[in-house]
């Protein structure tokens, strides 16, 4: 399996964006020394692309299967994109606060400690639903991984289209998010325009 293994500060710094999307606290000190020359049409649409893929954890490929699957799709291709991008597995458990960072999600979902109405899932692109249940399972509950990871993200704010219950490390997912629930800095409209040339 593909692992970007780019350090993930460099990448932000790069892409002009702030680590606490990505669930991290750090800044980096160093500035990027660029020459300032104005990006392109297709450089900023890059530009965009590239930080969906960053922020998500989702290589080149699986994103284009999304973005197919968004266009096919009623309604808008950009906003539908990013309700798939956000309704991932691995996003979810980050956005119940059951990891710190998104790349820690992918990393629990991974190592079975997560349940999808009551079944294992082990895919951090399986697709909730909603009404869709995840609980992180019964023997994990006790792990002191678990306990650290509450400890940092307790005051963590939730967004408002899931219920959690941080307690017993379950939560419901209510509603699929709509685009303006998405704090995500993405322009989703530049990536439909990279991709309809």
């Amino acid at each position: 399996m593909a692992v970007n293994k780019t350090p993930v500060l460099k990448r932000c710094r790069s892409l002009e964006l702030d680590p606490t999307f990505l669930g991290y606290d750090k800044k980096s000190k160093r500035t990027l020394t660029r020459r300032s020359r104005k990006l392109s049409e297709y450089g900023t649409q890059l530009r965009e692309k590239q930080k969906a893929k960053f922020i998500y954890g989702v290589l080149e490929k699986p994103f284009r299967n999304y973005y197919d699957k968004a266009d096919m799709m009623k309604g808008q291709t950009g906003e539908n994109l990013m309700v798939m991008l956000e309704s991932r597995l691995d996003n979810v458990v980050f956005r119940m606060g059951f990891a710190r960072t998104r790349r820690e999600a992918r990393q629990v979902v991974d190592h079975k400690h997560i349940t999808v109405n009551g079944k294992t899932i082990n895919i951090p692109s399986y697709q909730i639903k909603a009404g869709d249940i995840i609980e992180v399972k019964e023997k994990s509950k006790s792990l002191q991984r678990f306990k650290d990871i509450l400890a940092v993200t307790t005051g963590r704010l939730t967004p408002e289209w899931v219920d959690v219950d941080k307690e017993n490390l379950k939560g419901t997912v209510s509603a699929l998010p709509k685009r303006d629930q998405i704090d995500v800095p993405v322009d989703e409209l530049a990536i439909v325009e990279l991709y309809s040339k």
